[in-house]
């Protein structure tokens, strides 16, 4: 992990990708899962971004990773690339929209508190303020947006069990970026939870051949952007700041979620879902800024020992008159 500004801006910038890509996704999760169930859906995803991983990889030359990052890459994987995405595929069928989102904007949180738990990742006051302003924005989002839908206690769970195998999936990967690149580790991440996927081809062949090719497109899309590139700028990240910094700034994809809805789905946003949008926006913002430096002053401990050294100067004989 390194501090210098243009790794911070690097960073930032990746990060930025992310969370626009992921934001985009649903939109594409919206045509596509009415065509495809939740394993077959999130299987098609994997596919595609493995085979666009494996080609990036093999053209970089960067081959296997170090044997330390290989338990970071198989908890991921079978968290985060396998069961995340078919417990949320199956949770958002039980559950409207609003619901989902904010079930599983308890992730974040619970990244935070992973992190500090198992690596020693601090939690500073303005990280905890920014989580929570960010999270009364999701939930405020989530709230405009469920309208008059359904909400089972098995989709409830589901999502819930979702944001756990989320939040799991990148506690796991960041020790794993210390021993392999980004591309690396989400190649390889992305392999795992495409394995563990595979008993439902079944259903991915049988689906596909009745699917619209509408449907079909935006699964390839999510693979190749939303999976491929993203999970890829996301590992970039999260190698050059903390878990839980990184957990804060996906609140930034409610607020795109809203934007995205309006412009490509015609969903005109209400005043309470523009102003969740707001403060999911405003907490990211909170939780990634840095205070500032304190400067030193002529009263402050710092010039301390030079006020001592002059008074012990001035109270020492001239060597010249003993």
């Amino acid at each position: 992990m390194t501090d210098s500004p243009a790794s911070s801006r690097l960073a930032l910038a990746a990060a930025g990708v992310t969370v626009v890509l992921w934001a985009s996704a649903f939109v594409s999760i919206r045509s596509a899962g009415a065509a495809y169930s939740p394993g077959a859906l999130a299987l098609g995803r994997l596919l595609a971004g493995a085979l666009v991983l494996g080609a990036v990889l093999l053209i970089r030359r960067e081959g296997l990773p170090a044997r330390g990052a290989w338990p970071g890459i198989l908890i991921s994987g079978l968290l985060w690339f396998g069961a995340y995405m078919v417990v949320l595929n199956w949770g958002e069928q039980e559950v409207d929209a609003g619901t989902a989102a904010m079930v599983v904007n308890i992730g974040p949180i619970l990244i935070a508190l992973l992190g500090a738990r198992f690596l020693g990742e601090k939690l500073p006051p303005r990280l905890v303020a920014g989580m929570g302003v960010s999270f009364a924005g999701a939930v405020a989002v989530g709230l405009s947006m469920s309208g008059e839908g359904h909400a089972s206690v098995l989709g409830v769970v589901l999502c819930l069990l979702a944001a756990i195998a989320y939040a799991g999936g990148v506690v796991a990967q960041k020790p794993a970026l210390a021993h392999g690149s980004a591309l690396q580790v989400t190649t390889f991440g992305c392999l795992v939870g495409t394995v563990a996927c595979l008993p439902f081809a079944g259903q991915l062949i049988d689906e596909a051949g009745r699917a619209p090719l509408p449907a079909t497109l935006n699964m390839v899309y999510l693979g190749v952007f939303p999976t491929a590139l993203a999970f890829t700028t996301w590992a970039y990240a999260l190698a050059r700041t903390t878990a839980g910094r990184m957990g804060a700034t996906t609140y930034a994809v409610p607020a795109l979620v809203v934007v995205m809805a309006w412009v490509f789905l015609g969903e005109l946003p209400g005043l309470l879902t523009l102003a969740g949008g707001a403060l999911c926006l405003a907490g990211v913002a909170v939780s990634r800024s840095r205070p500032k430096p304190v400067k030193a002053t002529a009263g402050s401990a710092d010039a301390a020992p030079a006020r001592l050294r002059g008074r012990a100067g001035a109270e020492l004989p001239d060597k010249g008159k003993v």
